[in-house]
């Protein structure tokens, strides 16, 4: 028992030696808890929604305002006209747009009954359907404290729900953009972060050290094959996409490409940087997957919106690029944008594209020393 109880004590000293596998041990349970516990919420926050005021009597103003108070929402603009709806979708902050009829309180007192129009962005169902069931409740819950407590519900308004982009609210046209974006990322960083860890392993490190060529053109080298064969891979999702699930490219055909090769060139380069920090190909898959494939999931914006999210889940999303690239590929497929709604985001992924290469360079010049 004693050799046995000595035995236990050698291994866990091995254990607490090795802070891998502390970290697995008690680190990614409780990054997952807390990402799950936060970042999984099928609650309404802080969404974005505009009004469009065409009566703007003070029945309405105290509307909107018990619609802004309930801490569901946040005001995002006054719109002046019909013609703006489409504008403030595309810049991407507004969820929803509400439109008050003319002469709405008027027509509320005289003849017991007024519309409003809820226009909420069908480009991500979930979060549509939550928004038009949560301010229909807080204008039913209205017209309730407006008739009295002894009133018979003489007083009606009736919300007409409208959804842009996605009239019949189909789920892919949620997910296919989010999977493309999973996809690329995984499968580009997968794939070129085991190539220099792979060299090491196999014992033909010797010969690139020895070869003329320059880490940059080393790093080139690695990535040029995987993206030619992503970028047919990203042509291959799209005709898919359209074919199976009838999900067309409502913007600009060579711009999304343009975009997609832009993602795919960051995904590889990102691969190349992890492959030049990691010593063996099981730490490079490892760092792949477990540190891309969630906070790709959750905390992209892909299925659940950041900002229902505490704020420091929004400061560690702006760290990722999957981040960006679905709100690229969301306003030209389906809203139809082009790059004067999204030159923010492309260029934050150009930066990060050349962070990684200077990166991975000069980790590799180490290697070299």
């Amino acid at each position: 028992m004693k050799r046995f109880l000595g035995f236990v004590k050698k291994e866990f000293l091995h254990i607490f030696r090795d802070y891998r596998t502390l970290f697995i041990l008690f680190g990614i349970p409780v990054a997952q808890i807390l990402i799950f516990g936060y970042a999984v919420s099928t609650d309404i926050k802080n969404a974005g929604v505009a009004f469009l005021d065409l009566s703007k009597d003070e029945v309405t103003q105290k509307l909107t305002d018990k619609i802004i108070s309930s801490g569901f929402f946040k005001k995002t603009e006054t719109l002046l006209n019909y013609n703006d709806i489409d504008m403030v979708f595309k810049k991407g902050k507004t969820k929803a747009v509400i439109v008050f009829e003319e002469d709405f309180g008027k027509k509320l007192i005289n003849q017991g009954k007024a519309s409003l129009s809820i226009i909420a962005d069908g480009s991500e169902p979930n979060t549509a359907t939550l928004i038009t069931n949560y301010t229909t409740a807080i204008v039913n819950d209205f017209t309730m404290d407006l008739a009295g407590p002894v009133s018979n519900n003489s007083l009606r308004i009736n919300p007409e729900v409208k959804m842009r982009y996605n009239p019949a609210l189909k789920s892919h046209f949620m997910f296919v953009p989010g999977v493309i974006t999973l996809i690329l990322i995984l499968i580009c960083a997968l794939m070129t972060s085991v190539t220099i860890t792979r060299e090491k392993e196999f014992g033909t490190m010797e010969v690139l050290l020895v070869s003329p060529l320059r880490p940059i053109q080393i790093i080139l080298g690695k990535v040029m094959p995987y993206f030619i064969l992503s970028f047919i891979n990203v042509l291959l999702i799209l005709a898919l996409s359209w074919l199976v699930f009838g999900l067309p490219v409502k913007g600009s055909l060579i711009l999304l490409l343009a975009e997609c090769m832009l993602y795919i060139l960051m995904s590889l380069t990102l691969g190349i940087l992890i492959s030049t920090v990691s010593s063996n190909m099981q730490q490079a898959i490892f760092i792949s997957l477990v540190g891309l494939m969630l906070p790709t999931i959750l905390l992209s914006g892909f299925i659940f919106p950041i900002e229902n999210m505490p704020k420091i889940y929004d400061y560690v999303s702006s760290i990722l690029p999957p981040r960006y690239f679905i709100v690229i590929i969301k306003n030209i497929m389906i809203k139809g944008t082009g790059l004067m709604y999204i030159w923010k985001e492309t260029l934050i992924l150009i930066v990060m594209t050349l962070i990684f290469i200077g990166l991975s360079v000069r980790n590799f010049k180490i290697r070299l020393e």
